[in-house]
């Protein structure tokens, strides 16, 4: 069975159909862009897929558990020990330092924490932010926050990494860099990368692209 699998998937908002029989199959460790227009239902794709939603009927199974039967208590600890996520948006708790933000997942999760340190050290060092573990968020730039988010969501070893516009905010130059960046990651942790993007560029730098609309996967 496919890493990630969508059997005839719809989601509705009251009376406002987002998604209409979605069937999808993505293999373990591949790397995807998920394209569409503002309104098309790939933010709400990610959202099921990683636990935070459940579909109106259909059956999403992932790594061969079906979320759609889960109660809220399974999908907070499938979304603790499988997914991993990052999005436009940082969502850094401005009280905690940088390192304590990137370790609250594993403390909740009940996680060796001196494992995790070991992991955040050495992602640090990688995507530069080293100097930034102990500061606040708010002592930090942007780009600063947005990697320390991807470390944060690397810090587990997540089977999926959901990315939803991650470059959203960034400029074409230091989108291409986090683009590259989680792909790389991605392969060296053997994650199945998904990134929902509006940007061709980002897009095109993906082995598999999905393209929605209207809620319907058409491409």
């Amino acid at each position: 069975m496919s890493f990630i699998l969508l059997s005839n998937v719809e989601k509705s908002f009251g009376q406002t159909k987002v998604l209409s029989q979605l069937n999808l199959r993505i293999e373990s460790k591949e790397l995807v862009a998920i394209r569409g227009a503002s309104g098309s239902g790939k933010s709400t794709l990610l959202y099921l897929l990683g636990g935070l939603d459940h579909p109106s009927s259909g059956n999403v199974i992932i790594d061969h558990k079906n979320l759609t039967s889960m109660n809220d208590e399974d999908l907070a600890f499938f979304r603790n020990s499988t997914v991993g996520f990052v999005f436009q948006f940082h969502f850094l708790l401005p009280s905690m330092t940088c390192r304590d933000n990137i370790l609250l997942p594993g403390r909740i999760g009940g996680k060796n924490i001196k494992s995790i340190e070991k992991d955040i050290e050495e992602l640090a060092k990688i995507l530069g932010v080293s100097h930034c573990l102990s500061k606040f968020p708010f002592e930090i730039s942007g780009g600063e926050q947005q990697r320390v988010n991807i470390i944060r969501a690397l810090s587990l070893r997540p089977k999926m990494l959901l990315c939803d516009e991650p470059t959203g905010n960034l400029d074409s130059k230091n989108s291409e860099k986090v683009t590259t960046l989680l792909k790389n990651l991605a392969a060296d942790f053997g994650a199945t990368l998904l990134v929902v993007t509006h940007d061709d560029k980002v897009a095109s730098c993906f082995p598999r692209k999905i393209v929605i609309e209207d809620g319907q996967i058409i491409g």
